[in-house]
């Protein structure tokens, strides 16, 4: 009696690679066109041939893929990506995480910007999307474009979203912000400062989950909750608040929405002739490639946009394969220590 073993095959830096359709035919002893035809069922193949194969398959832990199963189906290889904005470092590693696992998986990513959560400018997004052959729809559910997207997509289509605050109602891949702001907070207040202002950015509704978290640590820890400063998308944007803050004695910690602004924050600061983080400690959120660059170097939040992306389409896989799967994943980002942020 011999017992199946499973061959891994190792790639760069030891991680292990996936076998494929040539490697299933070299351990059987056929052609790749024999491997395919076990595969698709579209021809006939003899009981002695396809038990070699597979039985290769068991061995070598073979995974087929979208674009093998595809050929049976006939079902579209597109998926939809629809976002507010592609620019921005969060929104664009998200996407990038999406079309790496489903290129991986043999589909085609194709990207539709939403530019306002205006109803004619998301019917007529929606309109050219939908006239695609279309396997789902993954959503960027990070700002009233966003949102409003999503409210427009027939339910009849596997559709995913991607956020920072759980919705039950859809399949969702989420970062835990509310959980990581509270955290950053936390720190902040651990340092010895009496509260923490915050400089919020374009909320996706009335309260995102990065507010939310800022207002829950506050409110434990017994401290004053001031109002928050609203800043747009604009780094420059929050050089002004920065200097508006650099005004009041009483500031001496600002908890940012994202790095960028944190950045434009400390630049006001600094131009008014802050020290930070001698006189004011500043934090963001992100971990934006140049965070560590900046000066001084930035305390923020490191969210793995890209991982959340791959998560999403791994639910939309699900969702367009009918298994019965998870509908939700989380993931709650870490907190990096830098220089931004010292004792009160």
């Amino acid at each position: 009696m011999t017992t199946a073993t499973t061959t891994r095959r190792i790639g760069v830096n030891g991680v292990p690679k996936a076998a494929t359709i040539a490697d299933v035919a070299a351990r059987a002893g056929v052609s790749v066109p024999t491997v395919s035809r076990v595969l698709t069922g579209a021809a006939r193949v003899s009981p002695g041939k396809r038990e070699l194969v597979e039985q290769a398959i068991a061995e070598l832990n073979f995974r087929p893929s979208a674009a093998a199963r595809l050929l049976v189906s006939r079902r579209p290889q597109v998926v939809a990506v629809i976002a507010g904005d592609t620019s921005r470092y969060g929104y664009a590693e998200t996407i990038r995480g999406v079309e790496e696992a489903a290129r991986a998986e043999g589909y085609t990513v194709m990207i539709t910007v939403v530019e306002s959560p205006d109803e004619e400018e998301i019917d007529r997004a929606i309109s050219a999307t939908l006239s695609q052959p279309l396997a789902g729809v993954v959503v960027l559910k990070f700002d009233p474009a966003g949102v409003a997207a999503l409210a427009h997509i027939p339910r009849d289509l596997p559709v995913v979203a991607l956020s920072g605050i759980r919705d039950a109602s859809i399949p969702q891949a989420v970062l835990d912000e509310t959980r990581a702001a509270e955290e950053i907070t936390e720190y902040l207040l651990g340092l010895g400062h009496e509260t923490v202002h915050h400089v919020r950015i374009p909320p996706s509704r009335r309260e995102d989950g990065r507010t939310t978290g800022w207002r829950r640590a506050l409110r434990r820890h017994g401290a004053s909750i001031p109002e928050p400063s609203d800043a747009t998308w604009e780094p420059k944007s929050g050089q002004a608040i920065g200097i508006a803050l650099a005004a009041d004695p009483t500031v001496t910690a600002v908890f940012c929405g994202n790095d960028e602004i944190a950045m434009g924050v400390i630049r006001g600061l600094v131009d008014s002739g802050k020290r930070v983080p001698d006189d004011v400690s500043v934090v963001g959120f992100d971990n934006h490639p140049l965070a560590e660059l900046w000066t001084p170097p930035l305390t923020t939040v490191e969210q793995d946009f890209a991982g959340m992306g791959g998560r999403g389409f791994r639910l939309l896989l699900d969702e367009i394969e009918g298994t019965l799967g998870r509908r939700y994943s989380s993931e709650r980002p870490r907190m990096i220590i830098r220089s931004s942020a010292g004792p009160r």
